[in-house]
């Protein structure tokens, strides 16, 4: 696979990823929340392990469970069930530019994180970038839907997921196991769908079937927003590597502003103000440091 090819793959990663932020509307407005979550990861984790099946993986898929299955459950509790119950009870109340913006961090906090618990070194970039990232983060939710001072808890829970995937990366570098990246896919997506199926029952969220619509939007954030996306990164990041690959990550916000202008919200001027001032942000921090001279 050629590099072009694998360019594509990232950014149709970031695509899909940028989609469910607009997709989470219309299956918010049929299904509560953490059925929602659960719903969406309940078909995704059948459709991975049916890969696993067609590629005879099934006896590697046991093993792993039987070996690193702990592991594996712990990247899916926080990675999958975390992030979604947070993503999708912050999805009906903040914009999916807002979220968009505020993942668009995600890059800068895992950096932090691994710096403080994995002892990986945290680049002067880096550093000078968080603040002025997170100040774009503040023009962003509180610039309101029409300029006024809004934070809201969609705001706020956004945050909360930003931090579970975070989260998810660091402890991903410790736990993941080498193997087949579809097993270390398959089980993950398992532990989070049951977690999710649980909290959504305990809470007592109705599970009603939604409409065609929100059904629609729900399978296309399962194939697309979950499994190829997870798939295609995974792919990019073998050939290219976790920074790289990483600056992908800027098309999201691109990507979900787009998407909302199409469908008739565009983004207000404190969106894309401090959109730009994110972007940028991350950006800077991911630039190549410059060689050292040879003073010898």
């Amino acid at each position: 696979m050629g590099p072009i090819a694998i360019y594509a793959l990232a950014a149709l990663s970031a695509l899909f990823w940028a989609a469910n932020f607009n997709l989470a509307g219309p299956i918010l407005a049929d299904m509560a929340p953490l059925a929602a979550a659960s719903g969406r990861f309940v078909l995704a984790a059948v459709i991975m392990v049916v890969l696993v099946a067609g590629r005879g993986e099934l006896g590697a898929l046991l093993a792993a469970a039987r070996k690193s299955g702990g592991r594996l459950a712990l990247l899916g509790v926080v990675g999958i069930a975390g992030f979604n119950l947070l993503f999708f009870d912050a999805m009906r109340t903040t914009s999916a530019v807002n979220g968009a913006l505020i993942m668009a961090t995600n890059p800068l906090l895992t950096a932090v994180l691994a710096a403080l618990f994995l002892g990986e070194q945290l680049p002067g970039r880096q550093i000078a970038a968080l603040p002025v990232a997170l100040a774009g983060v503040s023009m962003v939710i509180l610039g309101g839907a029409r300029g006024e001072v809004v934070f809201g808890l969609g705001d706020v829970e956004m945050m909360g997921a930003n931090l579970a995937w975070a989260v998810y990366n660091v402890l991903a570098r410790r736990l993941m196991p080498a193997g087949s990246p579809l097993v270390n896919a398959a089980i993950p997506m398992a532990a989070g769908a049951l977690v999710l199926t649980a909290a959504a029952g305990l809470s007592g969220a109705e599970f009603t079937l939604p409409g065609p619509k929100a059904a629609a939007a729900l399978a296309a954030m399962t194939v697309f927003g979950s499994v190829l996306a997870y798939l295609f990164w995974n792919a990019a990041i073998a050939r290219m590597g976790a920074g790289r690959t990483a600056l992908f990550l800027n098309l999201v916000p691109v990507f979900a502003a787009s998407i909302a202008t199409l469908t008739g919200t565009p983004p207000n001027p404190a969106q894309l103000a401090g959109g730009a001032v994110v972007v940028a942000a991350v950006i800077f921090s991911m630039l190549p440091r410059r060689p050292q001279p040879c003073l010898a």
